[in-house]
């Protein structure tokens, strides 16, 4: 017996540290609340290609992908199915966040993990993710994702 095809949506989320500091996106969705860098998988783009490609648009930072934190599967997902990768990037260079809105984000700004406490954040699960990473959780090589032709 077949299965009737459900929607399945595709994200890319980049945890950026630098030091002790995170990066935060002030988003000009979600009531504008604080996220981490994250979007949607285009068609024809890898993970880490969008990875790449949203935390430049939402924070105006390039970033070198460094490995995979946790890849999600979330199936009951409004009638659809969510699978999300989340990353750990670090900057390419000293570039500074950007602070100009535009179509993408409101601003972006390092914070500490203290800081991040006191913004209006839209989940508290980054905070659960940015805890991970500095208490020193596994990083998982982005080999993990094997590309197929």
């Amino acid at each position: 017996m077949s299965r009737i095809a459900i929607p399945t949506y595709f994200f890319a989320l980049v945890i950026v540290r630098k030091d002790d500091q995170y990066l935060m996106i002030q988003e000009t969705k979600h009531n504008q609340l604080w996220y981490l860098p994250a979007g949607g998988v285009e068609p024809g783009e890898s993970f880490i290609e969008a990875a790449q490609r949203e935390t430049l648009e939402e924070s105006g930072i390039p970033v070198d992908i460094e490995g995979i934190i946790r890849i999600e599967h979330s199936p009951n997902f409004y009638n659809a199915s969510r699978i999300r990768v989340i990353f750990i990037a670090k900057p390419k260079d000293d570039t500074p966040p950007k602070s100009l809105p535009d179509e993408h984000s409101l601003q972006a700004i390092w914070v500490t993990l203290s800081e991040m406490e006191f913004l209006p954040l839209r989940c508290l699960e980054v905070l659960e993710w940015f805890h991970l990473v500095a208490d020193g959780a596994p990083i998982y090589p982005l080999e993990l994702i094997n590309l197929s032709s």
